[in-house]
């Protein structure tokens, strides 16, 4: 292979790393490396800050006293639902195929209104049939009467006949048979006509069945079905079939519905009176009576179950709203209210500090711990007797660290 003599030699020397570039490269390492333990200091310092700027969110509650309306003390807190004593699901007797919807959800009812319609055309002809038979029936017997009309004239002839000694004795008795036969077919007519007319009535029934009316005057609540499904009043066909057409609900029957705890029912007795705060109008204050204790504990929840009547319904109470209710004690004058101002916070915000009762405060954005003196239970709420006042805001929901002095963020 020939070589080309004029290509240039290499020059290893050009490699070489001369002692200023050593230096230089030195200089850059080191500078990365003090940027890069700052970026590092930066960092943790801006962790530390936003650990230490950060703030536990508490959620808190106001101290009350527990008075009611006219000087009465609160016996018992208690939180449950409206519920009407009457209320309904529509349904079907028989299973059909719905034709007419005569309602929507709102809609005001009276009682008989019709509902609703299921396809009745099978119904109907079974009414047509027993009709027919009931007045077929009827026709044999018209025919039969006019036969033994007719037969009991013969009869009488042959009768006479025979006593004269022209007609013999077996001409009588084919005549009072004939009579007899003809009586006989007019009774079984007439039975007859009878079966017929309690199939008229069946059929008839069958009819009245498809179609559906109110029970009671109400409200529909809620519209279960639609023209053209199947109703049924059991769940045959699974969920193909509709086992309700409406719900109605009687708003002039609402009451209230509450789980006491059987520790405190003997705080409950019918006819007591109460305030009740809806959910939806927490500064609208109802009226309220006790109307009956259940005499049946629940095992599992410890409660007793109490029904409440509104002293005055209202349109603006509906089904199935959450309620606070307060069991009001009997009138007592200022100076026993006056001598036993016990105040009520929540049982949540009561925190055991080494065998000590204390609450946390929120002054000004900041954690007070509070030693306190603490009495009976009131449903959910703890009786304080003394540590805090009326209106103070204690913390009934915090981080299980909280101190004394730490800055919070209240939760809205």
């Amino acid at each position: 292979m020939a070589t080309n003599d004029n290509a240039p030699a290499h020059d290893l020397g050009s490699l070489r790393i001369h002692e200023g570039q050593r230096k230089g490269g030195k200089v850059g390492k080191v500078l990365a490396i003090f940027f890069g333990v700052l970026i590092i200091l930066a960092s943790a310092a801006a962790g530390v800050y936003g650990l230490l700027a950060s703030k536990p969110v508490v959620e808190v509650a106001v101290a009350t006293k527990a008075v009611g309306p006219g000087g009465r003390e609160a016996l018992l807190n208690a939180t449950g639902y409206v519920t009407p004593r009457r209320r309904a699901t529509i349904a079907a007797k028989i299973t059909g195929r719905v034709t007419g919807v005569f309602f929507d959800e709102g809609t005001h009812v009276r009682q008989g209104q019709l509902l609703s319609t299921l396809d009745d055309a099978d119904s109907k002809r079974a009414l047509q049939s027993a009709q027919a038979e009931r007045d077929s029936a009827k026709a044999a017997i018209a025919d039969y009467e006019v036969q033994l009309k007719n037969a009991r004239i013969v009869l009488y002839r042959t009768g006479e006949l025979q006593k004269a000694g022209v007609q013999p004795q077996e001409q009588l008795d084919n005549a009072r048979t004939s009579v007899e036969s003809l009586q006989a077919k007019i009774n079984l007519a007439k039975a007859q006509a009878t079966a017929a007319e309690a199939r008229i009535g069946e059929a008839q029934q069958a009819v009245d069945n498809c179609t559906i009316r109110a029970p009671f005057d109400g409200i529909v609540v809620s519209k279960d079905a639609q023209v053209g499904e199947m109703v049924s009043p059991n769940s045959a066909g699974g969920g193909f079939t509709r086992t309700g057409i409406a719900t109605i609900v009687d708003m002039n029957s609402n009451e209230i519905e509450v789980d006491v705890n059987e520790a405190y029912i003997t705080r409950v007795k019918p006819g007591q009176q109460v305030t009740s705060i809806l959910d939806a109008y927490p500064e609208w204050e109802i009226p309220s009576r006790v109307r009956t204790i259940i005499p049946s504990a629940d095992r599992q929840k410890a409660t007793v179950k109490v029904r409440i009547s509104f002293l005055k319904l209202d349109p603006r109470i509906l089904p199935d709203m959450g309620i606070k209710v307060t069991f009001l004690a009997d009138e007592r004058s200022k100076k026993d209210v006056a001598a036993t101002p016990a105040i009520l916070i929540p049982q949540n915000a009561i925190r055991d500090d080494a065998g000590k009762k204390v609450v946390y405060l929120i002054k000004e954005n900041k954690a007070e711990r509070r030693a306190v003196t603490v009495g009976g239970n009131r449903g959910t709420d703890t009786e304080v007797v003394a540590g805090i006042g009326v209106g103070d805001t204690v913390v009934i929901n915090g981080p299980p660290t909280l101190q004394d002095g730490d800055s919070v963020q209240i939760k809205k």
